[in-house]
């Protein structure tokens, strides 16, 4: 599809030539495999297949955080020499210490395997300082793993704003649009545009063989909230633009080994939720606002991308191309796991201090975004020794490929987590897997023995509600009807389990059994399941379990979005009685959905200003001012009315919940023509 026929709401700059394309890829290989050349001066390194994209203040610290744990898996901690007074240090940060326990240290032969998937990580903010901040932290060993680890990069875009987004995300947005809708090639840094041909021009061609991008960010904040899905639409509309361009002028082309091929690429938003349920949290702070802002952004795109059945023609790729959404999928983790963690632990929740807060939540996601690499991971992601030097043999892991992530994970997704110590030697019948599968449900704690927070990463009702329902779920041996009435549980339709061993212990069939037994109980009506077997990624048994789509029928999503509907949509009339909560359930729990009563309560567009404490019609135009300046095309001029929230926006999402709420499978009967 050429530049000049893009749908007029996506104006999104993507570099066609390819030998451009490839030029700047190669840039970019240099920079992360700075001495991989060969003797022709070729560096044929592959890029790594997972890319984090850390986004605003949040998603870069714990992007950061992520590179530093993989880092210092490979160092630290696998050294043969190690003070014994520091792995017993108690001062030691528990993500420290959590991934000390989770590898494997020891070998039988005296040599340590080393895990080595090293994700490329990319950090973006709109703030001009985050390479100082970054480089000039005092957190310790900070100067020399930035030295060290070639894979990460920050994208510098001061140019376009040199400022925060002023915790608004419809500036972070509109912000993000700028920096992606103007011409890659005439921004001053030159990184910039090796980095936009990495991420966006290159996703799905030969020469780029990252397949999984994982967006980290904070749902509360201006600038993640405002720019991640930003970025995600310009990449989704790159890889799909590529899709549907079915002239034949590539295919002429005598190197044919960077041509498009269409290989899946899965990507993911990582999205952090921020607290709501505290004693001293009211519902009304613009954190929640900005948070129901996206969540309703996303469900909506994603109604209209997998399940409006009111377009014309669905054969049309300008129609598709109308109806991207940024991710498949957006992964759910609540601020509040922090919070049930630490009241789990003994300790007083409402003295825990921000730092610590963030450390905690740092730490979570970390688990999950390292738990899921090593089950995608390809064998190139590992030095060519790995396997080898650990004894695992590849053919007894069962890997997730971005293809098989791409068609089993859809919209909000909730992760569920635990682990258990495996001593060598330990009988494969010794491990409690109910034990191990109950954790992985419950409210957010700290795994003593390991170090790691185990528990679910939203909670499927309130906390004090879901504490009983557990209590009873333990009590009744484990019968899932205390659990499985819960829309979290029932409305999920699809799975995705990740089971990870020590190398010498075998999980045994029975326990793999009651595994799936205990997933079939709890989520009766889930359509398809998946299970990931790793081997030899941990020193640990830890079971991850991705639970697609009912998360977004979740108490914390669905007073998120509300709240931001009544801030930001509703009429004046009901802005601060419960008439539009109680509508809202009605309009999802109704059999026929009356689009009358959406347009009695709401407003034909957001209002950005209910959220700001200033005046939005004087910072409109300074933003278009820039829009404007920066982008000299009268006909690429978008405003910044254009990308408010509009009534249909909240109509979709209301659709998208109806259909997950009313998420049922059938059961297969047996059919004989032996009567």
């Amino acid at each position: 599809m050429s530049q000049e026929n893009l749908p007029i709401e996506h104006l999104y700059f993507t570099e066609t030539n390819l030998e451009q394309i490839l030029e700047n890829l190669d840039v970019v290989r240099n920079r992360i495999h700075p001495q991989a050349t060969n003797e022709e001066g070729i560096n044929e390194q592959v890029f790594p297949s997972v890319c984090l994209i850390g986004l605003g203040r949040c998603g870069s610290n714990i992007a950061l955080d992520v590179a530093s744990l993989v880092y210092d898996a490979r160092t630290n901690y696998m050294r043969e020499v190690e003070s014994q007074e520091i792995l017993d240090s108690e001062s030691e940060f528990r993500p420290m210490r959590w991934i000390r326990k989770h590898l494997p240290l020891e070998d039988k032969d005296g040599v340590k395997p080393v895990f080595l998937i090293e994700p490329i990580v990319l950090l973006g903010d709109l703030d001009k300082d985050i390479e100082g901040r970054i480089r000039f932290s005092n957190q310790e060993g900070r100067t020399k793993f930035l030295e060290e680890y070639t894979k990460l990069q920050i994208m510098d875009l001061s140019e376009v704003h040199a400022g925060g987004a002023g915790n608004a995300p419809i500036l972070g947005q509109y912000l993000a649009k700028i920096i992606l809708n103007k011409d890659a090639t005439t921004f001053r840094n030159e990184n910039w545009k090796q980095m936009h041909s990495y991420l966006v021009d290159s996703c799905g061609i030969k020469a780029n063989q990252s397949r999984l991008y994982f967006y980290i960010f904070s749902a509360g904040g201006g600038t993640g909230s405002g720019m991640a899905s930003e970025f995600g639409l310009a990449q989704q509309f790159s890889y799909l633009s590529k899709t549907f361009d079915y002239r034949s002028d590539q295919s002429q082309m005598a190197d044919k080994r960077h041509s498009f091929v269409f290989e899946p690429i899965f990507t993911s938003g990582i999205c952090i939720l921020p607290n709501i349920s505290g004693k001293n949290v009211e519902i009304s702070e613009a954190l929640h606002i900005n948070a129901g802002r996206l969540l309703t952004k996303y469900i909506s795109e994603e109604w209209n991308f997998s399940y409006n059945e009111e377009r014309e023609d669905d054969e049309v790729p300008a129609d598709v191309m109308e109806r991207i959404r940024p991710w498949n999928s957006m992964m759910l983790i609540s601020n509040d796991i922090m919070r049930y963690a630490e009241e789990e632990n003994g300790g007083d929740s409402d003295n825990i201090d921000v730092n610590t807060m963030e450390k905690y939540a740092n730490q979570y996601i970390s688990q999950q975004i390292f738990n899921i690499l090593t089950a995608q991971a390809v064998t190139t992601d590992y030095d060519e020794d790995y396997f080898r030097r650990a004894g695992i043999d590849i053919a007894e892991t069962i890997r997730l490929d971005a293809n098989d992530l791409f068609m089993s994970l859809a919209g909000p997704v909730a992760v569920a987590y635990a682990e258990s110590v495996v001593n060598e030697g330990t009988r494969q019948d010794s491990v409690d897997i109910d034990d191990l599968f109950c954790r992985s449900i419950e409210l957010p704690h700290f795994n003593n023995d390991t170090s790691a927070i185990e528990g679910v990463s939203v909670l499927p009702v309130e906390s004090d509600r879901y504490r009983e329902a557990i209590k009873n779920y333990r009590k009744s041996g484990y019968d899932a009807t205390a659990l499985n009435h819960l829309h979290f549980f029932k409305n999920c339709s699809s799975i995705v389990s990740i089971i990870s061993l020590p190398r010498d212990y075998k999980l045994s069939f029975t326990a793999l059994n009651r595994l799936k037994m205990h997933l079939n109980r709890l989520c009766p009506n889930t359509t398809l399941k998946r299970y990931a077997l790793v081997i030899g990624a941990s020193a640990n048994l830890s079971l991850t379990t991705l639970i697609a789509k009912s998360p977004c029928l979740s108490d914390d999503f669905l007073t998120l979005m509300v709240a931001y509907m009544k801030r930001c949509f509703a009429r004046d009339d009901y802005r601060y009685t419960d008439e539009i909560d109680k509508a809202v359930i009605k309009m999802i729990q109704d059999d026929d959905f009356d689009d009358a009563l959406v347009d009695k309560f709401f407003t034909t567009y957001e209002n950005p200003a209910k959220i700001l404490d200033t005046n939005w019609y004087a910072i409109k135009p300074m933003y278009e001012k820039k829009y404007r300046e920066l982008i000299d095309n009268n006909q690429r001029f978008v405003s910044i009315n254009d990308i408010r929230l509009d009534i249909n926006n909240v109509k979709n999402a209301i659709k998208y919940l109806r259909e997950i709420y009313r998420h049922r499978i059938s059961k297969t009967n047996v059919l004989t023509l032996n009567g």
